[in-house]
């Protein structure tokens, strides 16, 4: 990672690694933000669960993890997901699943959560790192992967 300090056109998104090498929770995180009908679907699955997936431009089946994709494809798109009251890093991370982990800038953030880009900038970019929300490394030539497309090993 860039020892760079970000700025309002830096792009973040969600580092799953990080969750996985700082969090043993992370899944139980996830979980929790199942919208109800998920809650139950989703009750007896494992929590390391795969589903297989078929990517829609080119009908390859991949295995993903059954959590996140019901997240990032049902959950995270129901309207009350993201709120006036919710916090900037909590509504952040639910706005990078809503766009399938697709980087954003603070500005970005700012035109969905009408608070102020700085503000935002200064939460996000600062030296702790909140719920996996980093800056993505513009020195690497490949984008962070989306989690839900990308086939497992």
């Amino acid at each position: 990672m860039s020892l760079l300090k970000p700025t309002t056109a830096s792009r973040f998104h969600i580092d799953f690694a990080w969750w996985q090498k700082n969090d043993r929770d992370w899944r139980v995180f996830l979980r929790s933000l199942l919208c109800a009908e998920h809650q139950i679907t989703l009750a007896d699955v494992a929590a390391e669960a795969h589903i297989d997936w078929i990517d829609p431009k080119t009908a390859e089946v991949h295995q993903v993890d059954a959590i996140r994709h019901a997240l990032m494809n049902h959950c995270a798109l129901q309207p009350d997901f993201v709120d006036e009251h919710t916090t900037i890093v909590e509504a952040a991370f639910r706005l990078l699943l809503v766009n399938g982990n697709k980087p954003m800038t603070a500005v970005e953030f700012s035109k969905k959560l009408r608070r102020p880009a700085d503000t935002i900038l200064r939460t996000l970019g600062g030296p702790r790192v909140y719920r996996g929300l980093r800056p993505v490394d513009e020195s690497r030539a490949e984008e962070p992967a989306e989690p839900v497309a990308v086939p497992l090993p």
